[in-house]
């Protein structure tokens, strides 16, 4: 593992069983995130962005398998590990911010309950003193009068301030790692912008890594040290967000620019990316998910990717990069 990676994703690669067959959805999956660092993994919907991040958490769906690969936090593969030891270091080593705080928060229980719930099982706080720490956190995630907030449920709050809960909630324990996934979601750009301002202001005053989750490659490159990208369950570039802007490498990843509107571009300017995902349920799918769109496309396409080395410089898995 590197040394300074405070988590390192290898080879990982996971199935669903479905009635009309297997979804390959990750295959050879690998990455590292530094200790302070924030890596984005960014593609389009379907790429497996999301069902990454939920295979580190161990919380995938029952219909889901993990085939192989390693998910090495600390000392412990978080794919390997017992339930109880995976249990201790969810909410106090890592944590994870949900797309829709909605569903993710408990309907039925006051959000500063909620909060409470996390400090007495990961943050060594007394059941007394759980509450009064729970409106420190909601204050210093923003939300006003947050006494009187801590009492209310979801449903009486806005979408900006369930998302600002989340947020006390994913950093209550101080965790080392926090993945976002998608924690803009539904939001304002106003709102969007401050939710991301806190998350980065938090991370840097607790030295978490951040694994931030999002389609939106504009959003992206204001906030990422590193981006991943991925297509198709696979990752076919990671570089420095600097690099991966000035000389993309992987053609996907010069499409998915092409594609980004910018306050300078003009409408005709931007250019779709041709084709669709494949189907992930084919037993014939090419070692290059990306292939049969590709435009420079060739005959060593059709041999397995090569592999790119977490916390490399610029990886690319691609026989015909673009230079």
């Amino acid at each position: 593992m590197t040394a300074a990676a405070a988590l390192l994703i290898e080879d990982l690669k996971v199935e669903f069983r479905t009635r009309s067959g297997n979804v390959h959805a990750l295959e050879n999956v690998g990455f590292a995130i530094r200790k302070g660092e924030t890596l984005a993994i960014v593609g389009e919907s379907g790429s497996g962005k999301s069902v990454t991040a939920y295979a580190i958490m161990g919380i995938l769906d029952p219909a889901a398998r993990v085939i192989s690969g390693r998910a090495l936090l600390g000392g412990l593969d978080l794919l390997a590990a017992r339930p109880e030891d995976l249990a201790y270091v969810r909410g106090r080593e890592i944590a994870m911010i949900f797309q829709n705080p909605r569903t993710a928060l408990n309907p039925i229980r006051p959000v500063g309950r909620q909060i409470a719930d996390v400090l007495e099982r990961h943050g060594n706080v007394t059941h007394a003193e759980a509450p009064r720490r729970a409106v420190e956190l909601l204050q210093a995630v923003g939300i006003p009068d947050p006494t009187r907030r801590a009492a209310a449920y979801p449903f009486e709050l806005s979408g900006g301030m369930c998302q600002r809960v989340m947020i006390a909630v994913a950093i209550a324990a101080r965790p080392s790692v926090l993945i976002a996934d998608e924690p803009t979601t539904g939001l304002d750009v106003t709102t969007q912008a401050v939710i991301m301002d806190l998350i980065g202001e938090l991370a840097a005053q607790n030295g978490m890594a951040t694994l931030f989750i999002t389609h939106d490659l504009a959003l992206a490159a204001q906030r990422a040290d590193r981006i991943v990208v991925m297509h198709a369950g696979h990752v076919v570039e990671d570089a420095a967000t600097r690099e991966i802007f000035a000389r993309p490498l992987h053609p996907y990843t010069a499409e998915l620019i092409a594609a980004t509107p910018d306050h300078a571009a003009r409408l005709e300017t931007l250019a779709a990316i041709p084709g669709a995902l494949p189907d992930l349920r084919r037993k014939d799918l090419p070692p290059c998910r990306f292939s049969e769109r590709c435009a420079r496309k060739i005959a060593a396409c059709d041999q397995p990717l090569p592999r790119i080395v977490p916390d490399c410089a610029h990886g690319v898995a691609c026989w015909n990069p673009l230079s």
